[in-house]
């Protein structure tokens, strides 16, 4: 039988090729990250709307996610010459804030900043709707909080959504973790159809709910999102142990299950932000797209690792799967946890 990718952990762990040093290094790390606020959806974008009317007002919509119950410490700053609003509005959606007013501005000169950006782990995707009809997109990141509306050219408003969905699945924790986890339950020969799976199942949830036809709370979706990662470890331990299963004897079988709830949480990420009207099908094929992009070179990545281990004399076991798979168990009973107290 061919082997498994990151697998064929023994039963008893080794103290061989520096093995036992590599654990103690994945059980630190594992506790230097639990230390930590949790990161699996800090990259959740948000999102700032600044629409122009012709009697010089500006509409202004701030959305921004809601994270382990608390709300990141970031604010819009308009140009000097902007009037502090009169009256604001503001509601909760259950995984986000949004706050709506009305100012006396316009948007060509000045810049706009977002206060306490640089201090988070998100970005924030802002579109503008000037007068004459032009829509401009910028996002911002904690090393550039601001720009400047001098400059009236941006990304496409469906363009930057690739990068978003890129940038989604190589920050978001818990998607790459699940993709590990696969990795390590499956055999050589099938890890292309498994990750395709995978791909099949969010894609299907992430069109659907992004498209509005499906609408599920996002707390319950987080957890069992996090109770995924940490089956999948469990799943990973009774193999080694000799025992089976249907998810190990048909991994596609729950990589598609399991991937038409992290396709809700994808379309958690693009609803923050919404798709730009008259485009709503190009960006959410662009932000699917940068999904899988991101997916493909972790995947790769992982890959390589396995491949250059395997020409050393290193135990690929020792120094690549038992980490990886304390990495799995480990976060996925954290999220687990942190998510139910939330």
């Amino acid at each position: 039988m061919r082997p498994l990718l990151f697998s064929g952990l023994p039963n008893v762990p080794g103290r061989a090729n520096g093995g036992w040093l590599w654990q103690a290094l994945a059980i630190g790390f594992c506790l230097i990250w639990l230390t930590r606020p949790a990161a699996a959806h800090e990259i959740r974008p948000a999102a700032l709307e600044l629409t122009e009317q012709a009697d010089g007002t500006v509409d202004v919509i701030w959305k921004q996610p809601v994270l382990s119950g608390r709300k990141l410490r970031m604010r819009p700053v308009l140009p000097a010459q902007c009037a502090p609003p009169e009256q604001t509005q503001q509601q909760f959606s259950g995984t986000a804030t949004i706050e709506s007013w009305q100012t006396a501005c316009r948007l060509d000169r000045g810049q706009v900043r977002i206060e306490g950006l640089e201090r988070t782990l998100t970005d924030v995707f802002v579109r503008l709707t000037l007068a004459d009809g032009r829509e401009l997109t910028r996002v911002l990141r904690p090393a550039t909080p601001a720009f400047s509306l001098q400059a009236q050219t941006g990304d496409s408003p469906a363009s930057a959504y690739l990068r978003i969905g890129g940038e989604h699945m190589l920050l978001g924790w818990d998607h790459l973790l699940f993709v590990l986890g696969l990795l390590l339950l499956t055999p050589v020969r099938r890890i292309f159809w498994v990750i395709t799976a995978f791909t099949a199942g969010h894609s299907l949830t992430l069109a659907i709910t992004a498209l509005g036809l499906l609408r599920l709370p996002g707390g319950p979706v987080e957890l069992l999102i996090a109770l995924s990662i940490f089956f999948l470890a469990v799943e990973v331990v009774r193999k080694q142990a000799g025992k089976t299963s249907l998810t190990i004897r048909q991994p596609w079988i729950v990589a598609a299950a399991f991937g038409l709830l992290h396709g809700l949480g994808f379309a958690g990420a693009l609803a923050d932000i919404g798709l730009p009207k008259g485009q709503e099908i190009w960006a959410l094929l662009l932000f699917n797209l940068g999904v899988e992009i991101g997916q493909i070179l972790f995947v790769a990545a992982a890959l390589g690792a396995y491949w250059v281990i395997g020409r050393t004399p290193l135990d690929r076991q020792q120094w690549l799967a038992r980490p990886a798979l304390y990495l799995v168990g480990s976060l996925g009973a954290y999220y687990t946890l942190t998510r139910i107290l939330a």
